[in-house]
């Protein structure tokens, strides 16, 4: 890291008490902490108000609740990328799941000479770190990315914001085969918002990932809505995708029965990939423009009976 970026980080973390807390935790200072009372302080931090665990109301609030209160073994396995390929086979078929070239427990074990010329390394355990594609096996510094993947094997994704799906993963690192559709450098994503089933949603990103990444909302009859978070709009939003349909229903069919999962698939010369599962997006802790979105996606959200508590 530039020593510049270093210090002015660290300067940072020591004046900015949601900062320190992010920086202490991240280091695992609050290890000790229970669930429950490491969400409340990172809450108050990240969203400047208390948490109302025991009255859950907004979208929010209902997801540190969820995190707490709706634990079941299968949600690890949905936030594998490894074991979801064959959950998601399973539930509306292989076709959906972008193909594997190779499952290993550590960078070392690739076989990199034999990769294709264009790929997708991905971690199995976390929310991106370490993940890179690759669109020219020739320029790709395969060292370098050894390096970083394998500082996030070392890493447990699930401390710093108790998305505990994550806790138990086996970290590992997957290959797979690079998906173009035509001359887009960059799939979009469509990131369908289900609730028990129903999805209501839709987020549709340009760019994921990269510093021109934008996000657009739609209703599920693709209307554009006037909502953001924590990127912008885009100048050009996306044109209603020719699968809308099809990816609706394989979003109802992945997500019955959870309270609340989203559901990220991509669309590709005229055929729908699966993504990945998010059940806590932006861990629930981004707060919406205009706000009263937070309301209605809580008033979507309709919490379970405690399942599996552990504290």
């Amino acid at each position: 890291m530039n020593p510049v970026v270093f210090i002015a980080k660290a300067i940072r973390a020591l004046l900015v008490p949601k900062y320190r807390f992010s920086a202490l935790s991240r280091l695992g200072f609050y290890n000790y902490m229970s669930d429950r009372e490491y969400l409340q302080r990172l809450f108050k931090y990240r969203m400047g108000r208390e948490l109302a665990l025991d009255t859950p109301r907004t979208f929010s609030e209902k997801l540190q609740w969820l995190k707490i209160y709706n634990r079941r073994p299968e949600y690890s396995v949905m936030v594998d990328k490894y074991a979801v390929k064959k959950f998601v086979a399973d539930k509306i078929g292989a076709e959906y799941v972008v193909p594997l070239i190779g499952v290993y427990e550590s960078p070392d074990e690739i076989d990199f000479d034999s990769l294709p010329d264009k790929f997708v390394i991905k971690c199995t355990h976390n929310g991106g770190e370490g993940n890179a594609i690759c669109r020219d096996k020739a320029a790709f510094d395969f060292e370098s990315r050894k390096k970083v993947i394998r500082r996030a094997l070392t890493k447990n994704y699930y401390p710093a914001s108790r998305e505990w799906p994550y806790k138990n993963v086996p970290p590992r690192v997957i290959v797979e085969q690079y998906i173009q559709d035509g001359d887009r450098l960059n799939l979009p994503v469509y990131k369908i918002f289900c609730f028990n089933g129903e999805p209501k949603l839709i987020q549709a990103i340009q760019d994921d990932k990269t510093k021109q990444e934008t996000i657009d909302y739609f209703d599920t009859e693709w209307n554009r809505l006037q909502l953001r978070q924590n990127y912008p709009n885009s100048k050009n939003p996306l044109p209603r995708p020719e699968c809308l349909s099809e990816m609706l229903e394989l979003a109802a069919k992945l997500s019955t029965g959870v309270p609340h999962v989203r559901v990220d698939l991509y669309q590709a010369n005229g055929k729908v990939y699966f993504s990945e599962f998010t059940f806590f997006s932006d861990a629930g802790m981004v707060d919406f423009d205009p706000p009263e979105w937070n309301n209605k996606l809580g008033e979507w959200l309709i919490l379970p009976e405690k399942h599996n508590v552990i504290y």
